[in-house]
């Protein structure tokens, strides 16, 4: 703890002589802030410094899942020296602040309002004008937080959840390595609670099953999407913030919750992974999303006629760094081309099409536990390279077919941009119980080389073997131009190794289109 605070206060001492602009408009100071239960947090404050004796408006940033309070100092700074009240702190359980981690639990949340309190007595913070601001852990607990607190007037949530299960077992598929980097994430940088600590010893374990029991019944009250409608009443603007490619929090899950956000609101997307898309803007970085959180906070917190509220509510980024603005999410999902999947056919590398009129009566099969070359990739790695505009890659004529399906649509003669999310309607037959399945929808240029566009896990549990059941798969959001020439390729597997999936080997799933249930592929294109 000593060690820490010696480097907190040698970075603080850095910060403020490294430029003559910033010390001049601006104090920085390392306070131990008594929480609601007198568990301490450590925290930086950040004051302005010759604009006057305020008051000015408050900024709470509740630090990410394994970072310390330093993570904001950066934009801490900038926003100090333009007049903001900024408290920086440590969440509970992790580095300098005492207690233990209880995954966005009630005690974790309540700090958010303790720190607010402690805010308002010991700086010249303004009453009526304060935000949360904060990345992954801390953009959750600021939703959280707005909706419990009235005080908050504006948030700014960044790589956030909506609903903690829903994101971590999609599709009831664990993301074993989601729940990884959590776990070893939590362990190493902090002090475990008792329902941490048990979704650790099954972690250890591979009892992925176990981890979503004993997170079932927590779930609601750690999820922002169960208490909307108190958000609404309570009325702070939210501008939410999230990369395509989010391996712990996927985009999808974030769309549900903004539809229902009834305040002023503004959704941006952009290419990346959990968090890489705002960290370099939390270090003081040039970057756009904190861009717009500045101004996000400036009109909503000081007032500023800037025109944030006239804006599109949703921005979403393509590969090539350009904002595509709508109006809502429905406006981003109008239009919509639909596809028929028609039978696999060919003896080397059967493949089905992607074809305008629907084709039924026809049956495909694969083998359960067969590795593909298709797949969604590493958590964090995957995304950051995307963000570069390197996705995963799969040379489609490499896919086997004996383990995964693969349907091929024309090739397009104009260039076209995927915005949105793609749907999937199939009919499936499993030879077992359990079964997972994993959607891979990839842009294919005449080579076959195929870049990772969007993918979904579906896990179907407690099933009856060798029973036609109906799927509805809906694959994660992007924005990604897709080339004239180069046609869209769906590929259906049964392994990825980002999850912990339950199909066991030996057994066959069959594809179908059942008269008057053909199966389609829905997919956004502009």
């Amino acid at each position: 703890m000593r060690k820490f605070t010696r480097y907190l206060a040698a970075w603080m001492a850095a910060l403020l002589f490294a430029s003559p602009v910033w010390a001049a408009t601006f104090s920085a100071t390392y306070q131990r802030i008594a929480s609601w239960d007198g568990t301490q947090l450590g925290a930086v404050v950040l004051l302005p410094q010759g604009q006057g004796s305020g008051p000015f408006p408050l900024v709470v940033m509740p630090a990410s899942w394994g970072a310390p309070n330093l993570e904001y100092v950066g934009r801490g700074a900038e926003m100090a020296a333009n007049g903001y009240v900024v408290v920086s702190y440590t969440s509970r359980g992790f580095f300098d602040s005492q207690g233990s981690i209880d995954i966005a639990g009630p005690d974790t949340v309540k700090d958010v309002s303790a720190v607010i309190d402690w805010a308002l007595v010991n700086t010249p913070a303004n009453p009526q004008a304060i935000g949360v601001s904060g990345i992954s852990y801390g953009a959750g607990l600021g939703l959280l937080a707005a909706e419990r607190d009235p005080r908050i007037k504006a948030v700014a949530s960044l790589s956030a959840w909506a609903d903690l299960l829903a994101a971590l077992d999609a599709n009831r598929t664990p993301s074993a390595q989601a729940l990884a980097v959590l776990g070893l994430g939590g362990a190493v940088t902090g002090r475990a609670g008792p329902l941490l600590a048990s979704v650790d010893a099954d972690l250890l374990a591979g009892n992925y099953d176990a981890i979503v029991t004993s997170m079932t019944p927590a779930n609601a009250i750690r999820s922002p999407a169960s208490d909307v409608s108190k958000l609404n009443a309570n009325g702070a603007a939210v501008l939410v913030a999230n990369s395509f490619d989010d391996g712990l929090f996927p985009p999808g899950q974030l769309v549900d919750l903004f539809q229902n956000i009834k305040t002023p609101k503004q959704m941006m997307f952009s290419q990346g992974d959990h968090a890489t898309a705002e960290v370099p803007g939390a270090l003081g970085l040039p970057n756009d999303v904190y861009t717009a959180v500045g101004r996000w906070f400036d009109h909503y917190l000081k007032g500023v006629q800037n025109g944030v509220e006239k804006e599109p509510v949703v921005k979403l980024r393509s590969q090539d760094n350009v904002w595509h603005g709508y109006a809502d999410w429905s406006a981003v999902q109008a239009g919509a081309t639909h596809y028929y999947l028609s039978g696999p056919k060919g003896l080397l590398l059967p493949t089905g099409q992607l074809a305008a009129s629907a084709s039924t009566g026809w049956n495909s099969s694969i083998f359960t536990a067969l590795p593909t070359v298709a797949s969604s990739g590493i958590v964090e790695v995957s995304g950051f390279l995307q963000s570069l505009g390197q996705p995963p890659a799969a040379l489609i004529p490499l896919v086997s077919r004996l383990g995964a399906g693969v349907w091929a649509g024309p090739r397009l003669a104009t260039a076209q941009r995927l915005d949105g999310m793609s749907m999937l309607h199939m009919t499936i037959t499993p030879s077992q119980a359990n079964t997972s399945l994993y959607a891979y929808l990839y842009s294919v240029d005449g080579f076959g080389n195929g870049q990772l566009v969007s993918y979904k896990p579906y896990t179907l549990r407690n099933a009856t073997p060798n029973l036609a059941v109906p799927l509805d798969v809906r694959l994660e959001a992007n924005s990604w131009n897709i080339p004239a020439g180069n046609q869209l390729v769906l590929v259906i597997g049964a392994v990825d190794f980002r999850y912990a999936g339950v199909t066991q080997a030996g057994g066959v799933v069959s594809f179908s289109s059942p008269q008057g249930d053909p199966s389609t592929l829905t997919v956004p294109l502009h």
